[in-house]
């Protein structure tokens, strides 16, 4: 036999005792559900459990915030929801998975931000950090959490890239359902409906946390007030925000500032893109000279006017940066763009690029940032294989780097008792107790309006901005769209576009930000709420009670080039959510003559005039170019300012009442920058609207802990007759 022969069988043979070995150790032999293992559940908390298997490397809850444990307790106790017994894991040398039961009748919602729906049944997600490309799960913000319409949430702890498949795959020892000839049978299925949902991750093991609730709304809460709840802005990060043409420079600026004064439209942020810096794609973070000679003269300008200041930065660190010799001992091994990476697990890196913003920047006056690129392409990021000096994977890098980066500045802020409201491209689990929004590159309005919707379900802020607009129609449409929304911005990085870019609509425009800036009372208290309650500020109608999900399908028709398999399309509503407890939005698409809105339980009346709309029905309105639809509760309560000039803005209110239903309002102030309110310094102040004896509504106010924020003088206005 010559050696080559040999070799082969000595190949054979060990390859043959591998496989022994690897059964021995039960690897092999895990094919059946019973070869499984039953996770073990622990209590943590009213509502919510936990179960843990296996060792994690990065763990993404390090950079989320405490519980708040006293909201959660408010919330009340309920069962575990659903067979422990039916719940599994399973380890091998490359993944850790597990099994989680799932009714037939069962939706499933999240799976953090999505462009494309909401209910997330029968799909397959890899969830990515990533640009939105139209891959399912690669987005900017993939969070692993799902909650179901049988009340409960699932959140898959990990900083591995998670798949999950949603009622999808079914175990050959599971409860199968019929099995049908495609050739002769009726309703083939080419996606059989399983009982479970199962995901998984390389690696050597996971988290699993289950929130219960007794509606959708409630599991959310318990998840954000489970990271500490939600954040209240400062309330110049409600304004509105301008972001300029990256060659500006700081003449250009403030004369784009008194054309906003000329034009008779209000400012509270200027964003500089990237040309403030020495040198960007990597980024320096240090000023340019030639644009910006003294930047603390140019912020201190814009602080006296009333206007923030917010920086667009990317995380690459040019060589040309006067911090580059300090930070490169702790950056990873690749580039991008050809600047080096830093690991932010390591406390002196953080030290480095902190000291280095706070001289450059912070102390200047500078409000915040826009972290951009911290989300993908593959070609452009560094690769899975990357190595970084604190030993941390690569792929778990990137999926927590933007969360690094938000927890960072967060505590910087918070050390200077400052809020600040931030832009970034990247988020993950745990994001609703941080102080930034995020945004992107994808541009479709319709898709933005189910990005808002599908963010609520994750604990994250998404902004629709504006950057351009191909008619005077379009540019109405999208300002109404942002003026409703978490972060009311104009990004004319490119474009030089500004509010008035369209003559025509100019006054249509200014109106929609000022109806914004007037609602400021009732959206900061809904921030109060989300601080406090864990309820989300703008929110998909799944949470809203009362609303029916319209989920139907299509009935798919073979098409052997578009549809080979006959696959129903799923029908959803995604395109309306509510803001705050009262109101409900309903976006305009650039086109629409009349549009379809689908009111929950209850009668809901027309915000602007106050007439009755409808009840727990689906409604058509012609649409007016000049108002955005709203739609508000019976007995809504809506405090509004009468003036929005910057002197008079906080005197008085203006408090409107719908329907016929007496209702209360807590309203919420403090001083909107600092965080003293954690210390007590706010105020609440009881709006409360009553029959009288003669049956007509009457409105009263009355301060429950302190005047110090109160409103000099309150109006009271019944809106439907």
């Amino acid at each position: 036999m010559n050696t080559k022969c040999k070799l082969g069988q000595s190949r054979s043979l060990l390859l043959v005792g591998l496989l022994f070995l690897f059964c021995l150790n039960g690897y092999a032999q895990n094919t059946l559900i019973s070869d499984m293992d039953h996770l073990k559940w622990e209590k943590m908390m009213p509502g919510i459990w936990k179960a843990s298997f296996g060792e994690m490397g990065l763990n993404p809850i390090d950079y989320t915030n405490l519980p708040n444990k006293e909201a959660i307790e408010e919330l009340g106790d309920l069962p575990f929801p659903f067979d422990k017994e039916a719940t599994y894991s399973l380890l091998t040398p490359t993944r850790a998975s597990i099994r989680l039961p799932l009714n037939e009748t069962e939706q499933i919602y999240g799976l953090g931000l999505e462009f494309e729906g909401m209910n997330r049944r029968s799909n397959v997600y890899s969830l990515k950090v990533d640009h939105y490309g139209g891959t399912k799960g690669y987005t900017h913000a993939p969070v692993p959490f799902y909650i179901s319409s049988k009340g409960y949430g699932v959140l898959i702890n990990s900083s591995q890239r998670v798949k999950i498949y949603v009622g999808v795959g079914n175990r050959k020892d599971s409860n199968l359902p019929e099995v049908i000839d495609r050739t002769t049978g009726k309703n083939w299925a080419a996606r059989p409906i399983s009982d479970a949902i199962e995901a998984s991750v390389e690696g050597g093991g996971m988290e699993i946390y289950v929130f219960t609730g007794e509606t959708n709304l409630e599991v959310v809460q318990r998840y954000n007030l489970f990271f500490g709840g939600g954040i209240i802005p400062p309330k110049w990060g409600l304004g509105f925000w301008h972001r300029v043409h990256t060659t500006s420079s700081d003449e250009d600026v403030l004369k784009e500032i008194q054309e906003f004064e000329n034009n008779n439209f209000p400012l509270d942020v200027i964003g500089l893109e990237p040309g403030w810096q020495s040198f960007a794609y990597p980024c320096s973070y240090d000023w340019d000279s030639t644009r910006f000679p003294s930047p603390g003269n140019f912020v201190r300008t814009l602080n006296e006017k009333g206007i923030k200041v917010n920086l667009w930065e990317n995380p690459y660190v040019a060589p040309s940066s006067t911090m580059y010799e300090d930070i490169r001992p702790y950056t990873g091994s690749h580039t991008v763009w050809l600047g080096e990476v830093p690991d932010y697990t390591i406390p002196e890196a953080r030290q480095v690029l902190l000291n280095h913003h706070e001289k450059n920047h912070l102390n200047l006056g500078v409000s915040g940032y826009k972290i951009d690129e911290v989300d993908g392409y593959d070609v452009w990021l560094w690769p899975d294989h990357a190595t970084f000096p604190s030993g941390t994977d690569a792929v778990e890098m990137r999926q927590v780097y933007g969360m690094m980066m938000q927890d960072m500045f967060d505590d910087y802020f918070k050390e200077k008792n400052t809020r600040t409201y931030s832009l970034i491209r990247s988020a993950y689990i745990g994001s609703s107790n941080h102080n930034f929004v995020l945004y992107s590159d994808y541009y479709d309005h319709q898709g933005y309006v189910t990005a808002m919707a599908s963010a609520s379900l994750a604990g994250l802020l998404w902004t629709p901005e504006i950057r351009s607009a191909d008619s005077a129609e379009e540019w109405v449409r999208r300002f109404q769209t942002v003026a409703f929304s978490p972060l009311m911005m104009l990004n004319a990085w490119s474009s030089g576009k500004k509010p008035w870019s369209f003559p025509e609509v100019t006054d249509m425009v200014r109106n929609t930000i000022e109806l914004r800036m007037k609602l400021l009372p009732y959206l900061y208290t809904a921030f109060y709420d989300y601080n406090q309650k864990g309820i989300p500020p703008f929110r998909a109608m799944v949470l809203e009670s009362g609303y029916n999900d319209q989920v139907t399908s299509k009935n798919g028709v073979i098409d052997d080039v578009k549809n080979p398999y006959a696959e129903d399309k799923r029908l959803e509503v995604t395109d309306q959510y509510m803001m705050g407890p009262s109101i409900l939005v309903a976006p305009i698409f650039t086109g629409q003559k009349d549009r379809k809105i689908v009111l929950p339980k209850g009668d809901w009346f027309d915000f602007y005039s106050g007439e009755y709309a409808g009840n727990g029905e689906t409604i058509t309105i012609q649409t007016k170019l000049e108002e955005i639809p709203l739609f508000v509760k019976d007995g809504a309560i809506i405090p509004m300012l009468t003036s929005i000039s910057k002197e008079e803005k906080e005197k008085s209110l203006e408090v409107r009442h719908y329907g016929s239903k007496a209702n209360t309002f807590l309203l919420y102030n403090d001083d909107g920058v600092s965080y003293d309110y954690e210390k007590g310094e706010f105020s609440l102040t009881e709006l409360s609207v009553e029959k009288t004896k003669n049956g007509k509504l009457s409105g009263n106010s009355k301060a429950l802990n302190s005047n110090k924020f109160t409103y000099d003088t309150i109006t009271w206005k019944f809106m439907t007759k």
